[in-house]
């Protein structure tokens, strides 16, 4: 399976997201909390190639399988390299790994532009407007990030599991206000809660995010990304 046709991995998406889809410019958000949302990102998706769990109290490997992924098995390799009596939480973890020589932004970004979604111009990621949307690997219609999250928060349908993640991540970077608007966003608060709670790891990974951006606010560490 070529780079072009795989599903967007959970970075790729947020950066998506996080993206204006006609100037090309980031949305401004907390430069350490970009990266711990982002480390959240590719441990969901190990997680989601069941290569990683979590207890109540702990993140820890399963299967330390390749995935043949070189972002997510070298994350995948730090993670197995603990002893089996240091297992860490999910905050520290995503602490962890966020604060290693990894870029996963600049990685995400180059990817999209790969796959022919974003072209880069003067150091910009732009959208290229023919390819706004990419190809799914089940083979269902090809929808946009956004589209496909408010089919599933304005509806009744069981998310599947890697959209159950994807609405946690989005949610835990705050971004619905400028996805749906703050009147709408406010109006499915009750329905991405529920998604919330349908996948225990992706739950646990939202919470340790919430738990950091809560000690960002409180020290007032950290910096913009324009």
């Amino acid at each position: 399976m070529t780079e072009n046709t795989q599903r967007l991995t959970f970075a790729e998406e947020i950066m998506l997201l996080l993206l204006d889809d006609e100037e090309g410019e980031m949305a401004s958000v907390d430069a350490w909390m970009l990266k711990c949302i982002l480390a959240g990102a590719v441990l969901m998706d190990l997680a989601l190639r069941d290569r990683i769990d979590t207890d109540l109290e702990h993140l820890f490997v399963i299967d330390e399988t390749p995935t043949g992924d070189t972002s997510l098995d070298t994350t995948q390799a730090i993670l197995a390299a603990a002893k089996d009596d240091d297992r860490r939480s999910a905050k520290t973890w995503i602490e962890q790994i966020a604060s290693g020589s990894e870029n996963f932004a600049l990685v995400a970004l180059k990817r999209l532009v790969t796959r022919g979604i974003l072209v880069e111009q003067e150091n910009r990621f732009l959208w290229r407007l023919q390819s706004r949307t990419y190809p799914m690997i089940n083979g269902e219609a090809e929808r946009e990030v956004r589209a496909r999250i408010q089919a599933i928060l304005f509806s009744d349908e069981v998310p599947d599991p890697h959209d159950i993640v994807i609405i946690n991540l989005a949610d835990a970077c705050g971004l619905f206000g400028a996805i749906l608007g703050d009147h709408d966003s406010e109006q499915v608060r009750e329905r991405i809660e529920h998604i919330r709670h349908m996948d225990l790891i992706g739950q646990a990974m939202t919470n340790a995010i919430r738990e950091i951006q809560g000690a960002v606010a409180l020290s007032g560490y950290g910096a913009p990304v324009v």
